[in-house]
């Protein structure tokens, strides 16, 4: 397989406008599901469903992980373009889904209003930092993907951890998780180039979108936590 790195000039250069272009519509179905999902009174539904039980979390991280597998592989195995679109769209409904307590308690009962706001304008800013550090520098941070991959079971065992012994993460887990997603965009944004074909732009698309996630739920976290202090 030839990769990104590999390809001609044009195909690369095809290939990132390709990647970026599905990323930017993925953010935006994200935002009219969001929205949708407000609107039609879900979101608080989900916010309830979250804030009766603290066990209620199982139920979504698994749902979420099961989705996260089958969205990834549709997208990563299908050789049929309509195919690998469901597998995005399916990942980007189930991440709006998690999404939808966290932003109705930043609209709803935060401290500040700004919030999601100032959380879209520094994920945006960070993630165009990290994206021309990858290219600009043409790094292959794939030595990070071992790194993630560690981190992701801590990050996980804690959560689980905390949702069963009914204790607070804190802010300062929530910062490291900021760090955590700011690699996975390094070591994404290098994949694309470096492990994926000129074909498979959808696939990249889903990875990015998947690390600009994480990184923005967690930022938004941050902001949630300042504001409930002042």
């Amino acid at each position: 397989m030839v990769s990104v790195a590999q390809a001609r000039p044009s195909d690369r250069a095809k290939f990132i406008r390709q990647t970026y272009t599905h990323l930017a519509g993925a953010v935006g179905a994200f935002i009219l599901v969001e929205f949708i999902l407000f609107q039609t009174g879900i979101a608080e539904i989900l916010f309830n469903f979250v804030a009766g039980s603290r066990f209620a979390w199982f139920a979504i991280l698994g749902g979420f992980s099961l989705l996260g597998w089958m969205s990834r592989g549709l997208v990563a195995k299908a050789d049929s373009v309509e195919t690998q679109y469901a597998g995005l769209g399916l990942y980007v409904v189930g991440e709006a889904l998690i999404f939808a307590p966290l932003l109705y308690i930043a609209t709803y009962y935060a401290g500040d209003a700004n919030v999601i706001p100032t959380a879209t304008i520094l994920t945006l800013l960070l993630f165009g930092g990290l994206t021309t550090v990858a290219f600009t520098t043409r790094k292959d941070f794939s030595f990070l993907g071992s790194i993630l991959r560690i981190g992701s079971f801590i990050a996980l065992g804690l959560i689980v951890c905390s949702i069963l012994f009914g204790f607070s993460l804190g802010l300062l887990f929530s910062v490291v998780m900021v760090v955590f997603a700011s690699a996975a965009i390094l070591y994404s944004t290098s994949n694309i180039i470096h492990r994926y074909a000129p074909h498979q732009y959808v696939a990249a698309s889903l990875e990015l979108f998947a690390s600009v996630a994480l990184l923005f739920y967690y930022i938004v976290r941050i902001l949630l936590r300042m504001s409930s202090r002042n």
